[in-house]
Protein backbone atom coordinates (compact mmCIF):
# COMPACT_ATOMS: atom_id res chain seq x y z
CA UNK A 1 0.00 0.00 0.00
CA UNK A 2 1.16 3.27 -0.94
CA UNK A 3 1.07 6.08 1.34
CA UNK A 4 1.77 10.29 0.46
CA UNK A 5 3.39 11.95 3.35
CA UNK A 6 4.04 15.82 4.14
CA UNK A 7 6.59 16.40 6.60
CA UNK A 8 9.67 18.34 7.54
CA UNK A 9 13.24 17.77 6.54
CA UNK A 10 16.14 17.56 8.33
CA UNK A 11 16.69 21.25 6.50
CA UNK A 12 13.74 22.33 7.74
CA UNK A 13 12.20 22.35 4.38
CA UNK A 14 8.44 20.95 3.61
CA UNK A 15 8.77 18.15 1.78
CA UNK A 16 6.47 15.54 0.27
CA UNK A 17 7.00 12.05 -0.26
CA UNK A 18 5.42 8.15 -0.77
CA UNK A 19 6.56 5.09 0.92
CA UNK A 20 5.37 1.80 0.27
CA UNK A 21 4.03 0.15 3.31
CA UNK A 22 1.51 -2.23 4.89
CA UNK A 23 0.29 0.13 7.47
CA UNK A 24 0.24 3.68 8.23
CA UNK A 25 2.73 3.47 11.61
CA UNK A 26 4.50 1.72 8.93
CA UNK A 27 4.85 4.65 6.59
CA UNK A 28 5.55 6.58 9.50
CA UNK A 29 8.53 4.67 10.41
CA UNK A 30 9.95 4.82 7.48
CA UNK A 31 9.78 8.39 7.60
CA UNK A 32 11.25 9.17 10.61
CA UNK A 33 14.15 6.97 9.02
CA UNK A 34 14.94 9.09 6.50
CA UNK A 35 14.98 11.73 9.08
CA UNK A 36 11.54 13.58 8.13
CA UNK A 37 9.08 14.95 10.85
CA UNK A 38 5.55 13.80 9.55
CA UNK A 39 2.70 16.70 9.39
CA UNK A 40 0.40 14.76 7.62
CA UNK A 41 0.08 11.08 6.04
CA UNK A 42 -2.44 9.69 4.05
CA UNK A 43 -3.46 7.04 1.08
CA UNK A 44 -1.56 7.59 -2.17
CA UNK A 45 -3.91 7.02 -5.30
CA UNK A 46 -2.46 4.68 -7.39
CA UNK A 47 -4.13 5.99 -10.86
CA UNK A 48 -1.70 6.84 -13.07
CA UNK A 49 1.13 4.78 -13.04
CA UNK A 50 -0.11 1.70 -14.62
CA UNK A 51 -1.38 3.77 -17.60
CA UNK A 52 1.85 5.51 -18.35
CA UNK A 53 4.39 3.85 -20.17
CA UNK A 54 7.50 5.37 -17.97
CA UNK A 55 9.70 2.88 -19.81
CA UNK A 56 8.94 3.80 -23.24
CA UNK A 57 8.57 7.47 -22.18
CA UNK A 58 12.66 6.99 -20.97
CA UNK A 59 13.54 5.28 -24.12
CA UNK A 60 12.37 7.68 -26.26
CA UNK A 61 13.33 10.71 -24.60
CA UNK A 62 17.16 9.26 -24.40
CA UNK A 63 16.59 8.85 -28.18
CA UNK A 64 15.40 12.54 -28.66
CA UNK A 65 18.07 14.01 -26.24
CA UNK A 66 20.83 11.83 -28.06
CA UNK A 67 20.04 13.43 -31.62
CA UNK A 68 20.48 16.90 -30.15
CA UNK A 69 16.70 18.23 -29.43
CA UNK A 70 16.63 20.45 -26.01
CA UNK A 71 14.34 19.05 -23.44
CA UNK A 72 10.97 21.27 -23.67
CA UNK A 73 11.27 20.49 -27.39
CA UNK A 74 11.49 16.31 -26.59
CA UNK A 75 8.83 16.64 -24.66
CA UNK A 76 6.67 18.87 -26.68
CA UNK A 77 7.52 15.80 -29.75
CA UNK A 78 6.86 13.55 -27.52
CA UNK A 79 2.95 15.11 -26.90
CA UNK A 80 2.51 15.72 -30.41
CA UNK A 81 2.85 12.33 -31.11
CA UNK A 82 0.44 10.41 -28.51
CA UNK A 83 -2.99 9.80 -28.55
CA UNK A 84 -3.74 8.34 -25.62
CA UNK A 85 -5.62 11.30 -23.35
CA UNK A 86 -4.09 9.98 -20.07
CA UNK A 87 -0.35 10.06 -21.18
CA UNK A 88 -1.10 13.24 -22.82
CA UNK A 89 -2.40 14.76 -19.35
CA UNK A 90 1.36 14.17 -18.02
CA UNK A 91 3.46 15.11 -20.67
CA UNK A 92 1.44 18.37 -21.08
CA UNK A 93 2.00 18.91 -17.21
CA UNK A 94 5.32 18.36 -17.36
CA UNK A 95 6.13 20.56 -21.03
CA UNK A 96 4.30 23.53 -18.51
CA UNK A 97 6.42 23.36 -16.32
CA UNK A 98 9.38 23.71 -18.60
CA UNK A 99 7.96 26.30 -20.10
CA UNK A 100 7.92 28.14 -16.76
CA UNK A 101 11.09 27.54 -15.86
CA UNK A 102 10.99 25.02 -13.17
CA UNK A 103 13.26 22.04 -13.56
CA UNK A 104 12.46 18.21 -15.09
CA UNK A 105 12.77 16.55 -11.40
CA UNK A 106 10.15 19.30 -9.54
CA UNK A 107 7.55 18.89 -12.41
CA UNK A 108 7.83 14.96 -11.79
CA UNK A 109 7.71 15.30 -8.17
CA UNK A 110 4.39 17.16 -8.77
CA UNK A 111 3.05 13.81 -10.60
CA UNK A 112 3.71 10.94 -7.77
CA UNK A 113 1.30 8.90 -9.03
CA UNK A 114 3.04 8.47 -12.11
CA UNK A 115 6.53 8.66 -11.06
CA UNK A 116 8.05 7.10 -8.34
CA UNK A 117 10.11 8.82 -6.00
CA UNK A 118 13.50 6.82 -6.72
CA UNK A 119 13.45 8.31 -10.10
CA UNK A 120 12.53 11.86 -9.44
CA UNK A 121 15.87 12.09 -7.15
CA UNK A 122 17.83 10.09 -9.62
CA UNK A 123 16.75 13.07 -12.28
CA UNK A 124 17.22 15.67 -9.89
CA UNK A 125 20.70 14.05 -8.99
CA UNK A 126 21.26 14.18 -12.70
CA UNK A 127 20.38 17.88 -13.16
CA UNK A 128 22.97 18.92 -10.65
CA UNK A 129 25.78 17.13 -13.13
CA UNK A 130 23.86 17.93 -16.28
CA UNK A 131 23.77 14.43 -16.93
CA UNK A 132 20.13 13.66 -18.13
CA UNK A 133 21.25 11.31 -21.10
CA UNK A 134 23.36 9.21 -18.35
CA UNK A 135 20.71 9.08 -15.97
CA UNK A 136 18.12 7.65 -18.23
CA UNK A 137 20.87 5.05 -19.83
CA UNK A 138 21.22 3.93 -16.37
CA UNK A 139 17.26 3.94 -15.34
CA UNK A 140 16.48 2.05 -18.65
CA UNK A 141 19.15 -0.79 -17.85
CA UNK A 142 18.12 -0.91 -14.52
CA UNK A 143 14.29 -1.44 -15.69
CA UNK A 144 15.77 -3.97 -18.27
CA UNK A 145 17.18 -6.22 -15.63
CA UNK A 146 14.48 -6.65 -13.79
CA UNK A 147 11.98 -7.07 -16.32
CA UNK A 148 14.27 -9.91 -17.58
CA UNK A 149 14.59 -11.64 -14.53
CA UNK A 150 10.65 -11.54 -13.66
CA UNK A 151 10.43 -12.44 -17.48
CA UNK A 152 12.71 -15.92 -16.41
CA UNK A 153 10.59 -16.29 -12.92
CA UNK A 154 7.35 -15.84 -15.04
CA UNK A 155 8.49 -18.23 -18.09
CA UNK A 156 9.34 -21.05 -15.68
CA UNK A 157 6.00 -20.73 -13.50
CA UNK A 158 4.11 -20.76 -16.93
CA UNK A 159 4.32 -24.95 -17.66
CA UNK A 160 3.53 -26.06 -14.11
CA UNK A 161 0.21 -23.72 -13.83
CA UNK A 162 -0.44 -25.04 -17.86
CA UNK A 163 -0.21 -28.70 -16.22
CA UNK A 164 -2.00 -27.87 -13.43
CA UNK A 165 -4.81 -26.37 -14.88
CA UNK A 166 -5.37 -28.90 -18.10
CA UNK A 167 -4.83 -31.97 -15.29
CA UNK A 168 -7.63 -30.06 -12.76
CA UNK A 169 -9.81 -28.63 -15.70
CA UNK A 170 -9.95 -32.86 -16.64
CA UNK A 171 -10.12 -34.60 -13.27
CA UNK A 172 -13.60 -31.66 -13.12
CA UNK A 173 -14.38 -33.26 -16.93
CA UNK A 174 -14.26 -36.95 -14.75
CA UNK A 175 -15.95 -36.29 -11.47
CA UNK A 176 -18.43 -34.01 -13.28
CA UNK A 177 -19.84 -35.32 -16.35
CA UNK A 178 -18.24 -38.64 -17.07
CA UNK A 179 -18.90 -40.20 -13.57
CA UNK A 180 -22.30 -39.31 -12.99
CA UNK A 181 -23.00 -40.72 -16.62
CA UNK A 182 -21.66 -44.18 -15.43
CA UNK A 183 -23.35 -44.48 -12.67
CA UNK A 184 -26.48 -45.20 -14.04
CA UNK A 185 -24.60 -48.61 -15.65
CA UNK A 186 -24.16 -50.16 -12.67
CA UNK A 187 -27.88 -49.58 -10.86
CA UNK A 188 -28.99 -52.84 -11.75
CA UNK A 189 -25.88 -54.89 -10.98
CA UNK A 190 -26.53 -56.85 -8.12
CA UNK A 191 -23.45 -58.14 -7.11
CA UNK A 192 -21.50 -56.20 -4.49
CA UNK A 193 -19.46 -53.27 -5.82
CA UNK A 194 -15.74 -52.51 -4.74
CA UNK A 195 -15.71 -50.02 -1.80
CA UNK A 196 -13.72 -47.23 -3.76
CA UNK A 197 -16.10 -47.71 -6.88
CA UNK A 198 -19.05 -47.67 -5.01
CA UNK A 199 -17.88 -44.15 -3.35
CA UNK A 200 -17.42 -42.89 -6.85
CA UNK A 201 -20.09 -43.86 -8.00
CA UNK A 202 -22.40 -42.42 -4.92
CA UNK A 203 -20.38 -39.31 -6.15
CA UNK A 204 -21.26 -39.58 -9.67
CA UNK A 205 -25.25 -39.55 -8.40
CA UNK A 206 -24.81 -37.11 -5.68
CA UNK A 207 -23.62 -34.62 -8.98
CA UNK A 208 -26.29 -35.86 -10.78
CA UNK A 209 -28.89 -34.70 -8.16
CA UNK A 210 -27.81 -32.17 -7.17
CA UNK A 211 -25.72 -30.28 -9.88
CA UNK A 212 -27.30 -26.82 -10.10
CA UNK A 213 -26.48 -26.42 -6.19
CA UNK A 214 -23.03 -28.14 -6.70
CA UNK A 215 -22.28 -25.55 -9.77
CA UNK A 216 -23.56 -22.52 -8.09
CA UNK A 217 -21.62 -23.46 -5.07
CA UNK A 218 -18.43 -23.81 -7.81
CA UNK A 219 -19.01 -20.28 -8.96
CA UNK A 220 -19.47 -18.91 -5.51
CA UNK A 221 -16.24 -20.49 -4.32
CA UNK A 222 -14.10 -19.67 -7.70
CA UNK A 223 -15.25 -15.77 -6.97
CA UNK A 224 -14.84 -15.93 -2.80
CA UNK A 225 -10.93 -17.04 -3.93
CA UNK A 226 -10.88 -13.82 -6.42
CA UNK A 227 -11.97 -11.39 -3.91
CA UNK A 228 -9.45 -12.80 -1.53
CA UNK A 229 -6.36 -12.93 -3.89
CA UNK A 230 -7.04 -9.15 -4.26
CA UNK A 231 -7.20 -8.12 -0.23
CA UNK A 232 -3.98 -6.49 0.81
CA UNK A 233 -4.12 -7.93 4.39
CA UNK A 234 -4.48 -11.55 3.17
CA UNK A 235 -1.01 -11.16 0.43
CA UNK A 236 0.77 -9.49 3.53
CA UNK A 237 -1.09 -12.84 5.95
CA UNK A 238 0.13 -15.20 3.32
CA UNK A 239 3.54 -13.30 2.58
CA UNK A 240 4.33 -13.45 6.35
CA UNK A 241 3.76 -17.27 6.25
CA UNK A 242 6.33 -17.93 3.65
CA UNK A 243 8.89 -16.02 5.07
CA UNK A 244 8.50 -18.42 8.55
CA UNK A 245 8.89 -21.48 6.18
CA UNK A 246 13.03 -22.37 6.31
CA UNK A 247 13.78 -22.90 2.72
CA UNK A 248 11.62 -20.42 1.26
CA UNK A 249 11.87 -17.78 3.35
CA UNK A 250 15.20 -18.07 2.54
CA UNK A 251 14.95 -17.85 -0.87
CA UNK A 252 12.41 -15.01 -0.73
CA UNK A 253 14.99 -13.55 1.42
CA UNK A 254 17.61 -13.08 -1.32
CA UNK A 255 15.64 -12.63 -4.07
CA UNK A 256 14.42 -9.15 -2.47
CA UNK A 257 18.11 -8.58 -1.41
CA UNK A 258 19.21 -9.10 -5.03
CA UNK A 259 16.15 -6.44 -5.80
CA UNK A 260 17.31 -3.66 -3.46
CA UNK A 261 21.07 -4.14 -3.99
CA UNK A 262 20.28 -3.44 -7.84
CA UNK A 263 17.88 -0.35 -6.98
CA UNK A 264 20.54 0.75 -3.93
CA UNK A 265 23.23 0.54 -6.72
CA UNK A 266 21.63 2.99 -9.56
CA UNK A 267 21.12 5.32 -7.46
CA UNK A 268 24.42 5.53 -5.89
CA UNK A 269 25.53 5.68 -9.32
CA UNK A 270 23.53 8.50 -10.45
CA UNK A 271 25.32 10.66 -7.33
CA UNK A 272 22.55 10.25 -4.58
CA UNK A 273 24.05 9.73 -0.84
CA UNK A 274 23.64 6.56 0.56
CA UNK A 275 21.56 7.57 3.40
CA UNK A 276 18.70 9.14 1.49
CA UNK A 277 18.85 6.16 -1.19
CA UNK A 278 18.67 3.69 1.44
CA UNK A 279 15.69 5.11 2.74
CA UNK A 280 13.83 5.65 -0.58
CA UNK A 281 14.63 1.91 -0.95
CA UNK A 282 13.07 0.70 2.00
CA UNK A 283 9.63 0.26 0.42
CA UNK A 284 11.19 -2.60 -1.75
CA UNK A 285 11.91 -4.91 1.41
CA UNK A 286 9.19 -6.90 3.20
CA UNK A 287 7.68 -5.82 6.34
CA UNK A 288 10.59 -8.16 8.24
CA UNK A 289 13.60 -7.07 6.49
CA UNK A 290 12.32 -2.87 6.75
CA UNK A 291 13.05 -2.32 10.54
CA UNK A 292 16.68 -3.85 9.83
CA UNK A 293 17.16 -1.05 7.66
CA UNK A 294 15.88 2.06 9.42
CA UNK A 295 18.49 0.96 12.42
CA UNK A 296 21.01 0.54 9.61
CA UNK A 297 20.32 3.97 8.26
CA UNK A 298 20.57 5.36 11.99
CA UNK A 299 23.52 4.04 12.48
CA UNK A 300 24.81 4.97 8.90
CA UNK A 301 24.14 8.57 10.18
CA UNK A 302 26.32 7.95 12.99
CA UNK A 303 29.42 7.22 11.17
CA UNK A 304 29.44 3.22 11.17
CA UNK A 305 30.39 1.43 7.70
CA UNK A 306 28.37 1.02 5.28
CA UNK A 307 28.74 -3.19 4.78
CA UNK A 308 29.84 -3.54 8.54
CA UNK A 309 25.59 -1.93 9.09
CA UNK A 310 24.02 -3.87 6.94
CA UNK A 311 25.47 -7.16 7.83
CA UNK A 312 24.93 -6.86 11.13
CA UNK A 313 21.12 -6.25 10.52
CA UNK A 314 21.09 -9.04 8.03
CA UNK A 315 21.28 -7.11 5.13
CA UNK A 316 24.10 -8.80 3.25
CA UNK A 317 24.47 -11.78 2.06
CA UNK A 318 27.91 -13.70 2.95
CA UNK A 319 28.95 -12.75 -1.14
CA UNK A 320 27.63 -9.53 -0.70
CA UNK A 321 29.55 -8.76 2.55
CA UNK A 322 32.45 -9.64 0.52
CA UNK A 323 31.82 -7.94 -2.83
CA UNK A 324 30.73 -4.26 -1.02
CA UNK A 325 33.60 -4.68 1.78
CA UNK A 326 35.79 -4.49 -1.99
CA UNK A 327 33.72 -1.85 -3.11
CA UNK A 328 33.67 0.35 0.06
CA UNK A 329 37.92 0.57 0.18
CA UNK A 330 38.14 1.08 -3.78
CA UNK A 331 35.25 3.49 -3.65
CA UNK A 332 32.92 1.82 -6.21
CA UNK A 333 30.52 0.85 -4.05
CA UNK A 334 27.74 1.36 -6.57
CA UNK A 335 29.33 -1.36 -9.01
CA UNK A 336 29.89 -3.81 -6.33
CA UNK A 337 26.40 -3.31 -5.27
CA UNK A 338 24.95 -4.38 -9.36
CA UNK A 339 27.65 -7.40 -9.74
CA UNK A 340 26.31 -8.50 -6.01
CA UNK A 341 22.53 -8.32 -7.62
CA UNK A 342 23.98 -10.23 -10.65
CA UNK A 343 25.37 -12.59 -8.84
CA UNK A 344 22.00 -13.55 -6.81
CA UNK A 345 19.81 -13.36 -9.99
CA UNK A 346 21.64 -15.68 -11.78
CA UNK A 347 21.75 -17.89 -8.71
CA UNK A 348 17.86 -17.28 -8.31
CA UNK A 349 17.37 -18.04 -12.07
CA UNK A 350 19.11 -21.36 -11.75
CA UNK A 351 17.04 -22.59 -8.96
CA UNK A 352 13.83 -21.70 -10.44
CA UNK A 353 14.58 -23.34 -13.67
CA UNK A 354 15.68 -26.48 -11.67
CA UNK A 355 12.84 -26.91 -9.60
CA UNK A 356 10.88 -26.41 -12.75
CA UNK A 357 12.41 -28.95 -14.11
CA UNK A 358 11.74 -31.24 -11.00
CA UNK A 359 8.52 -30.01 -10.31
CA UNK A 360 6.85 -30.42 -13.68
CA UNK A 361 7.44 -34.30 -14.27
CA UNK A 362 6.12 -34.76 -10.35
CA UNK A 363 3.54 -32.47 -10.93
CA UNK A 364 2.44 -34.50 -14.32
CA UNK A 365 2.70 -37.57 -12.56
CA UNK A 366 0.36 -37.12 -9.74
CA UNK A 367 -2.25 -35.62 -12.54
CA UNK A 368 -1.57 -38.82 -14.26
CA UNK A 369 -2.41 -41.12 -11.23
CA UNK A 370 -5.20 -39.60 -10.26
CA UNK A 371 -7.04 -39.19 -13.59
CA UNK A 372 -5.98 -43.39 -14.00
CA UNK A 373 -7.11 -43.84 -10.25
CA UNK A 374 -10.53 -42.32 -11.48
CA UNK A 375 -10.79 -44.68 -15.05
CA UNK A 376 -9.75 -47.60 -13.12
CA UNK A 377 -12.41 -47.17 -10.45
CA UNK A 378 -15.14 -46.54 -13.40
CA UNK A 379 -14.05 -49.70 -14.95
CA UNK A 380 -13.36 -52.18 -11.98
CA UNK A 381 -16.65 -53.31 -11.77
CA UNK A 382 -16.75 -54.39 -15.53
CA UNK A 383 -13.33 -56.13 -14.96
CA UNK A 384 -15.45 -58.10 -11.67
CA UNK A 385 -18.22 -59.04 -13.79
CA UNK A 386 -16.51 -60.45 -16.50
CA UNK A 387 -14.63 -62.74 -13.96
CA UNK A 388 -17.46 -63.27 -12.27
CA UNK A 389 -19.31 -64.31 -15.79
CA UNK A 390 -16.22 -66.51 -16.68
Amino acid sequence: MRYRVKAVGPDSAVVEADFEAATEAEARAQAAACGLAVLSLQRAAARGRARFPLMLFNQELLALLRAGIPLAEAIAALLEKEQRSAVRGVLSHILTALREGRTLSSALEARPEVFPELYVAMIRAAERTSDLESALMRYIAYREQLESLRGKLVGAAIYPVLLLAVGGLVVLFLLGYVVPRFSHIYEDVGSELPWLSQLLLDWGRLVEAHAGTLALAVLFAGVGVALAARSPALWAAAGRQLWRMPMVGARLRVFQLARFYRTLGMLLSGGIPVVGALGMVSGLLSPTLRPGLATAIVRLREGRGFTATLAEQGLATPVARHMLSVGERAGNLDEMLTRAAEFHEDATAREVEWLTRLFGPLLMLLIGSAIGLIVVLMYLPIFQLAETIG
